[in-house]
């Protein structure tokens, strides 16, 4: 086992060194100067031009400048942003965890949601109740995340009036950025108003939560319906069930605990669904999350932001899909001896 970690971290190692590269080379093939990109200066003062050239390395090799690059990221020196002129560390710091508080909510959502309903589909498979959870799956993974978060705002927001359009929280509350998590910060918070603040926080964040939620609940219940059908075909399920358990049993004591073992995995794997999706419900509800900021950036030409960003969520992803690859080889006797 101690082997399997060292593999993964090497692995993990090797892919982040990858994408350093990746990052670093985008600087060149983005439009503007490799100095312009690296350091997010659009307008570089002739004096300063030397010293940060000598300090970029710019006047080195390639390799020499990379080892410079990966070391400024070590060290939290990421370069200004064009369009806030800020540092890009402290943007994404500020940013991130309305993203990951998003993805969060939403994966809890689908795990808490899809798996029973995907354990419902599973007893009878061939029950009328089996057929419209499937077909409500398939619909719903069908559906352009788009088009369904306009709708919902249509009904909710402007037919009904019952939940807001977009933002975390109303302009009357202001809760300091203590976490960057809204819910905690909330309560971090000692205004006199905190539960109307959390009342209003929960509006806020209902419509894209149920939005973003949408497609990896109908993955967990596809996923969960055919492990759950696939385990019960097990020939120790028809010993048991030979032993005279009863169905509840059976499916407590046997076949749950091996059905899930696989969702595990499914973390990793909608999580990083989560993030790409998330772009797009930041945009649609006006979310400040790193998302919508990097498609801000991309739209004003904001290159360093762009490899940040990039740098960030791909980090971010890989980081989460191993260790839910490590978590399954823990619980899974036959995946630690494979």
């Amino acid at each position: 086992m101690i082997l399997y970690l060292l593999r993964r971290l090497f692995l993990l190692l090797f892919v982040f060194i990858a994408l350093t590269i990746l990052a670093f080379s985008l600087g060149y093939l983005f439009p503007g100067e490799p100095l312009q990109n690296f350091t997010g200066l659009r307008h570089i003062p002739v004096n300063q031009l030397e010293q940060l050239s000598a300090e970029y390395r710019m006047d080195q090799g390639y390799i020499q400048q990379y080892l410079g690059y990966l070391t400024r990221v070590i060290s939290g020196d990421w370069g200004m942003s064009f369009a806030s002129e800020q540092g890009l560390l402290q943007e994404i710091k500020r940013l991130l965890p309305a993203t990951l508080e998003l993805a969060a909510y939403a994966l809890l959502i689908s795990f808490f949601i899809g798996i029973p309903v995907g354990i419902i589909a599973a007893i009878k498979p061939e029950g009328a109740v089996s057929k419209i959870i499937s077909a409500l799956a398939v619909t719903g993974y069908s559906i352009p995340i788009f088009w369904w978060a306009l709708l919902l705002i249509m009904i909710f927001s402007l037919g009904l009036g019952w939940l807001p359009t977009a933002g975390r929280i109303g302009v009357l509350f202001e809760i300091n950025h203590v976490t960057g998590f809204m819910l905690l910060d909330i309560l971090l918070s000692d205004t006199q108003h905190q539960h109307e603040a959390m009342l209003n926080a929960l509006r806020h964040m209902l419509l894209p939560t149920l939005v973003l939620a949408t497609f990896p609940t109908t993955v967990m219940i596809r996923f969960t319906r055919d492990s759950m059908l696939e385990v019960w075909e097990q020939s120790y399920i028809k010993t048991a069930r030979a032993k005279g358990l009863s169905r509840a049993q059976v499916l407590y004591r046997h076949a749950l605990r091996n059905a899930l073992l696989p969702v595990i995995r499914q973390i990793g794997l909608q999580f990083s669904t989560l993030i790409t999706l998330a772009m797009i419900t930041e945009v649609i509800f006006s979310w400040p999350g790193i998302g919508r900021w990097m498609i801000d950036s991309i739209y004003q030409r904001n290159y360093p932001a762009i490899q940040a960003g990039l740098l960030v969520i791909s980090t971010l992803v890989i980081t989460v899909n191993m260790i839910t690859e490590i978590l399954h080889t823990l619980f899974n006797p036959l995946a630690r001896k494979r």
